[in-house]
């Protein structure tokens, strides 16, 4: 059986008296695109924030890539191929998109890069080759999310950690981001989604983790996962009889 490209063992995080992820284990096979999904506040973004070395893990084990990596730094996480794209862009406002992308290039997995062509790939790659020039300021927020995908891949991750890119766009944005995700995943790159637009989750998954009140409480596939009492309990308030 292949090793996932990332693996959560058990895993718990504890603010104080707050219990936020309760021993979730899951798998992320290399090469997939998979989602993590759940109400607000189910422990999402906080599963990324563990996995990015944001926050210390209470119990369990992270592994990427056949190491353990729970307790490394953010930065050596980052070296070992671990990006994220986040949900509020922050680029450099006064820089051009290709500049804020270059800059995405000097930095993330360790070995020898071509910063130039890192560059020139990911604009390509999210469209933004008519916008290289223009300031970052003022950007839609189609454009940001863009720009935000872009800035992660050109640093040549392994694993890309994509925070509610469709938060916020029209259908046809939507569209454009879904076909850029599979083209990211074309190029090589594992792909875990965290969203909240199930149209774009179930259209664009391979599998699915779904999150509630800190636990997994499903896995599988769009169609088993949508068919999954405990997860329209989740969604909907539904009562589940066990």
């Amino acid at each position: 059986m292949t090793e996932p490209l990332l693996r959560l063992d058990h895993v718990t995080k504890r603010f104080r008296g707050l219990v936020a992820t309760n021993d979730v284990s899951l798998a992320v096979p290399e090469g997939a695109i998979c989602s993590l999904i759940g109400p607000n506040g189910a422990g999402k973004s906080t599963i990324f924030n563990l996995v990015t070395g944001y926050l210390p893990v209470s119990e369990g084990e992270i592994h990427f890539a056949g190491r353990r990596i729970d307790g490394l730094s953010t930065r050596a996480i980052s070296h070992l191929g671990v990006a994220r794209a986040f949900q509020i862009a922050k680029p450099f406002p006064d820089l051009s998109v290709e500049d804020n992308v270059r800059i995405g290039a000097l930095f993330g997995r360790e070995g020898p890069r071509d910063v130039e062509r890192e560059t020139e790939q990911a604009i390509a790659l999210c469209g933004l080759e008519p916008l290289r020039d223009r300031q970052a300021l003022g950007l839609t927020v189609g454009n940001l999310r863009r720009l935000e995908l872009a800035r992660a891949i050109a640093a040549r991750p392994l694993l890309l950690l994509a925070d509610e890119p469709c938060a916020g766009l029209n259908p046809s944005e939507t569209d454009e981001v879904i076909e850029i995700l599979r083209r990211i995943r074309e190029r090589g790159i594992t792909v875990l989604l965290v969203e909240h637009d199930m149209g774009a989750v179930m259209r664009v998954s391979d599998s699915i983790f779904v999150i509630d009140a800190g636990r997994k409480i499903a896995e599988g596939t769009p169609v088993e996962v949508a068919a999954d009492p405990k997860v329209i309990a989740a969604y909907l308030g539904t009562p589940v009889e066990d």
